[in-house]
């Protein structure tokens, strides 16, 4: 659990524009100590809880950052509609990179670990063709 802890607090500490040096001055303020790893969780959470006061927002549990392009973000829209429509196995996350490594990995020889990851537009275009023709098949409509 501490290390999550610790990897929060840079994550905060970088929302915040928070250089080491003033990190580890507002750590020695809450808890008294310089280093994140001799801290106990209580000492870690206070920090946090600090930064937090100071306008960080923690990310929701479970839920992922919006995808950074608008044409990623349509493919997670698509793989939406059809798993609210019924049409998926398995409509999260999980599921939707489980379609693409099967419908695309020999084709195009390797594919990331994440759809996020996906950066040429070939490759999103091919995604968004094919969901849409699932869509099509399944008789869910597309938003305009």
């Amino acid at each position: 659990m501490s290390a999550a802890l610790i990897r929060k607090v840079h994550v905060g500490c970088r929302q915040l524009g928070i250089d080491e040096d003033t990190r580890r001055d507002l750590q020695r303020q809450v808890t008294g100590k310089d280093s994140l790893s001799a801290m106990s969780e209580a000492e870690l959470k206070g920090v946090l809880k600090a930064l937090e006061n100071r306008g960080f927002k923690p990310a929701p549990k479970g839920r992922h950052a919006p995808a950074p392009r608008a044409d990623l973000r349509y493919v997670h829209k698509l793989w939406s509609l059809l798993g609210a429509a019924g049409a998926l196995r398995e409509p999260g996350r999980a599921g939707l990179n489980a379609f693409i490594r099967v419908r695309f990995g020999k084709v195009w020889g390797s594919v990331p670990a994440d759809v996020d990851m996906l950066r040429e537009w070939g490759q999103i275009a091919d995604v968004i063709d094919a969901l849409k023709a699932m869509c099509r098949r399944h008789g869910v409509g597309l938003e305009p």
